[in-house]
């Protein structure tokens, strides 16, 4: 049987940060607007910031519907599965934001990630989450699977962009501006990368 957890500690901790994948889910409040469903992998790209809060790096793609969604309502549920070990499902239920990289807490929250080249990603955005409801569930109908390694794609792809060219490659994108939905994404032109 699931339980209900006050804060992201000890075991709970440990097995988020040990996955490989997790799932962000979130929707426009309009009741007919498009639900998103994202898988998020890469290791070191989210950590546990605090016992309430959870953060993780919002990469280059062709869309921004969880930032578009974010930045309209901030609902947000993250969610961990057990792929091999115990069976396990946790769930993070919360209020997110996208923080952009001309936001003073840039640096701070960059500070979680040591163990990831952000420089060949295309790293537009730090998602961070404030639990309002953790929770986990049995995973018992969830299969064995092996992990093996991070696909090396994305940073082949977007290690070649500076962030002149990575802002124009959003904007010849028909959903990273706006949502499918119309509302406000990715703000552009992208702040410049900060020194670090």
């Amino acid at each position: 049987m699931g339980k209900t957890y006050e804060r992201i500690e000890g075991r709970l901790r440990s097995f988020i940060e040990d996955q490989p994948l997790f799932f962000t889910a979130t929707a426009p409040l309009s009741g007919d607007g498009t639900i998103n469903l994202s898988p998020k992998g890469l290791r070191g790209s989210w950590a546990v910031v605090d016992a309430h809060t959870v953060a993780y790096l919002d990469f280059a793609g062709s869309n921004a519907e969880t930032i578009a969604h974010l930045r309209e309502n901030g609902r947000i549920t993250l969610m961990w599965c057990a792929f091999d070990g115990p069976p396990n499902i946790v769930r993070v239920h919360g209020r997110g934001e996208p923080v952009f990289r001309d936001d003073p807490r840039w640096a701070e929250l960059m500070g979680h990630f040591p163990d990831i080249d952000t420089s060949v990603h295309g790293l537009r955005a730090i998602i961070v989450v404030r639990a309002e409801l953790i929770r986990d569930t049995c995973g018992y109908a969830v299969p064995f699977m092996s992990y093996d390694a991070d696909r090396d794609l994305h940073g082949r792809r977007f290690a070649r962009e500076d962030d002149a060219s990575l802002s124009d490659y959003f904007a010849g994108k028909d959903h990273v501006a706006s949502s499918i939905d119309g509302l406000p994404g990715l703000p552009l032109p992208l702040p410049p990368t900060p020194a670090t």
